[in-house]
């Protein structure tokens, strides 16, 4: 996409009276139109040679060859990046009315489903929220144990009592003997070593979240203990690469019926097409509405998907828009909208940060 294009300050103006205007009325839009609605201090003839080299470098097209003028997918890419910025004063309302659901004293899912239905009657779109990750608690108590001369498994409870377990290959005592020829005596000596490295680990690790457990600091250990020091290094940083793996939870669904009524939405086909894979093929959506940051605008943590750079056919239609929200610092669940192309951006894009912001703290708070 010629999103690197380079424009005249003119031409930006241009562009973003184009684009407005289109988002306004969903009617191509002609030289004449931007000169009587929008201030735009050039003439007809400007405005239409400069439509001409817009449409050439590919951020505007032609429908119909008497029609006027529409944005592109890329059209539309320039204008979220570069001659926009998210609406304050909505974000600010938004945060307002989430703010009057009881996040204290009720379940996540119901308090979840009421803030979608809020960001869909905001931003008239469809509203997505996914339900937060159950892997990511923090942790409450780790346990060494040994089962065998040969095995030692790593235990793992976090604050919501779910466990994970590892198992591990013993290292080799420094005095060259091997686990075959090690007598109870040793068991018991290796058994004590296990329960103070437990209580080391605890110490260390104890209300940190599983992301976080390949922090530990094995410099503490004392050396008697450096045998085991590379082998939990491995396997925390195991465990903390699988904890920040997001796992697949239900999405949230809130204001379909109204958003398909917009007139893009006029095909039988196509809005059968969405509704199955909102309703039947969540884990295909799933990935795109979790996926924090933006590769076309690096910096910013909404990412904005446009029409054709959404890799799923049902929304190459559409637009998505989505940011994830966190529990301290780790990214927990997701909340986006959905969309056509011809979107008020600067209202959508606010709409979903001030929701993960707030959605961050009040799950950061439970």
């Amino acid at each position: 996409m010629p999103v690197s294009v380079n424009l005249t300050d003119r031409q930006q103006r241009i562009l973003w009276a184009t684009v407005r205007h289109y988002i306004t009325t969903a009617e191509p839009v002609g030289s004449k139109a931007l000169v009587d609605e929008y201030n735009l201090s050039v003439s007809p003839a400007t405005i239409r040679n400069a439509m001409g080299v817009l449409e050439k470098a590919g951020l505007l097209y032609q429908p119909h060859t008497s029609a006027g003028r529409i944005p592109s997918d890329s059209g539309y890419r320039i204008y979220v990046d570069r001659l926009i910025a998210p609406s304050e004063k909505l974000g600010g309302k938004v945060e307002q009315v989430l703010d009057q659901l009881n996040w204290s004293d009720g379940r996540m899912e119901t308090l979840l489903r009421g803030a979608a239905q809020i960001l869909a009657t905001v931003s008239g779109y469809i509203a997505l929220i996914t339900l937060p990750q159950s892997h990511t608690g923090n942790l409450r108590h780790v346990q060494l144990v040994q089962i065998d001369p040969k095995q030692v498994m790593l235990i793992v409870v976090t604050d919501s009592y779910e466990t994970q377990s590892v198992l591990m290959q013993l290292p080799q005592p420094k005095n060259g003997e091997t686990s075959e020829t090690l007598g109870p005596e040793d068991a018991e000596i290796v058994d004590r070593e296990l329960q103070i490295l437990s209580n080391f680990l605890n110490s260390q690790l104890r209300g940190r979240s599983l992301c976080e457990l390949s922090l530990i600091d094995a410099s503490e250990l004392g050396r008697e203990f450096e045998r085991y020091a590379e082998l939990l290094k491995t396997v925390l940083s195991d465990l903390s690469r699988k904890a920040q793996t997001p796992a697949y939870t239900r999405i949230l669904i809130s204001g379909l019926a109204e958003a398909l009524r917009l007139p893009e939405f006029s095909q039988l086909q196509q809005v059968q097409t969405i509704i199955h894979l909102l309703e039947q093929e969540q884990e295909q959506l799933w990935p795109l509405i979790f996926a924090s940051g933006s590769s076309e605008t690096p910096g910013k943590r909404v990412k904005v998907r446009i029409g054709s750079e959404n890799p799923l056919e049902p929304i190459r239609c559409c637009t998505l828009i989505s940011s994830t929200y966190q529990r301290g610092s780790v990214p927990v669940g997701s909340v986006g909208v959905l969309g056509p192309t011809r979107m008020v951006y600067e209202n959508a894009i606010a709409v979903v940060e001030a929701a993960a912001d707030y959605l961050s703290e009040a799950i950061g708070g439970t």
